[in-house]
């Protein structure tokens, strides 16, 4: 399987434009190509275990505190969840479940998959680039759990119910959003056809009837 840089070709991941190796920047977005992101797999892991850290205090610590009455009571992302079940609104505390603790879990554990198949090659390149589009596709919907929390408090002072604080949870949580969409921005995916290259190297080495060019 012969790749771009084989084939003395590069990739814009701007627009999608196919460039020659000589290109410094893409000829129709203006954008700046590389062969390959530099440092990206480093920076990709230093982002990813930075967020997964960031992710047990995000879950433990409260989200916001809501002084009512002369009564306060702070919640974390599960509390919440369960009050808001609690008080009828079953939409909104699956939106909350689902954006807060499943999706980035599930994002984070995404992360780790593509990284590790870059690191220990596997010939699965398929389901390695769906798995990316997709982190890729979700990542938009990060901060929608944020903007029901705002939509909350907005509501507790337009009915002069109390007050909403912001707890220490809310900023750990909004830093594995960030953590979790660098990650996702600095992480090259031509380094999974790399990867993949090697994998089937591995499989059917040289002088085989299925031979792979040697990567430079």
């Amino acid at each position: 399987m012969n790749s771009g840089k084989l084939l003395g070709l590069k990739l814009c991941l701007g627009c999608q434009w196919v460039c020659q190796t000589k290109d410094a920047h893409c000829p129709r977005c203006g954008s700046k190509v590389h062969q390959r992101i530099k440092a990206s797999l480093a920076r990709s892991w230093a982002l990813t275990i930075t967020a997964a850290l960031l992710y047990i205090p995000a879950n433990l610590l409260p989200m916001m505190t809501v002084n009512s009455f002369g009564s306060s009571q702070s919640s974390t992302i599960m509390s919440g969840v369960i009050s808001l079940a609690n008080y009828g609104m079953l939409p909104i505390a699956l939106v909350v479940f689902v954006a807060s603790i499943l999706v980035p879990l599930l994002k984070l554990l995404g992360l780790f998959w593509l990284l590790l198949s870059v690191s220990f090659p596997r010939p699965k390149l398929k389901y390695q680039m769906q798995l990316y589009r997709l982190i890729v596709w979700v990542g938009r919907w990060s901060m929608l759990d944020i903007f029901v929390i705002a939509i909350l408090v907005a509501l507790v002072k337009f009915n002069r119910l109390g007050s909403v604080m912001a707890q220490p949870g809310i900023y750990a949580f909004s830093a594995v959003v960030v953590m979790t969409m660098l990650a996702t921005l600095t992480f090259d995916p031509r380094l999974l056809w790399d990867a993949s290259d090697l994998s089937t190297k591995a499989v059917c080495p040289e002088g085989t009837s299925r031979n792979i060019p040697h990567e430079s």
